[in-house]
């Protein structure tokens, strides 16, 4: 498997920690205005089942992607890179899909504490992301080293 599938697997574990902190930020009553998925199910006009797949869809197949692509252009080692990544989509939630959602860019009509709380959420993601991606790849290295060291103890001994 490669980067990119590397990176497709970073993406799914980074999802299902932000997806768990989501369903504790949910079950303690904190910040309910906030709810991700209720915004993505109204923004396309389906159900929370849709929009828990949607959610899913876009933290691991788009930022896995992105994360396999990119994460050598990014500054700072895996984990770093992955919080970048994090503030890129935190970015682009606020500006684009808040107001898209019908809300105020940054959500501010929702309070404060909403771009802080999304932004606090999108950092772990990255790190999350970015730990389990840079681990993977470390994997994929080391393997590829191992083969090149096969390779070369082959050609010495058939010489």
């Amino acid at each position: 498997m490669g980067h990119v599938g590397k990176g497709v697997i970073a993406g799914f574990v980074a999802t299902l920690e932000l997806s768990a902190i989501m369903l504790m930020k949910g079950w303690t009553g904190m910040m309910p205005q906030l709810d991700v998925i209720g915004m993505l199910s109204g923004m396309l006009d389906v159900g929370r089942a849709a929009g828990w797949i949607v959610h899913f869809i876009v933290g691991t197949v788009f930022y896995g992607i992105a994360y396999a692509l990119l994460e050598r252009a990014l500054p700072g080692g895996p984990t770093v890179s992955g919080m970048v990544l994090g503030i890129i989509g935190w970015l682009v939630m606020m500006i684009a899909l808040m107001p898209m959602a019908g809300l105020e860019s940054f959500g501010m009509d929702l309070g404060i504490g909403v771009p802080i709380m999304t932004l606090i959420l999108h950092l772990i993601f990255g790190a999350v992301l970015g730990w389990v991606g840079g681990a993977l790849t470390a994997g994929i290295e080391e393997v590829h080293s191992d083969r090149l060291r096969l390779v070369q103890h082959n050609a010495r001994v058939h010489r």
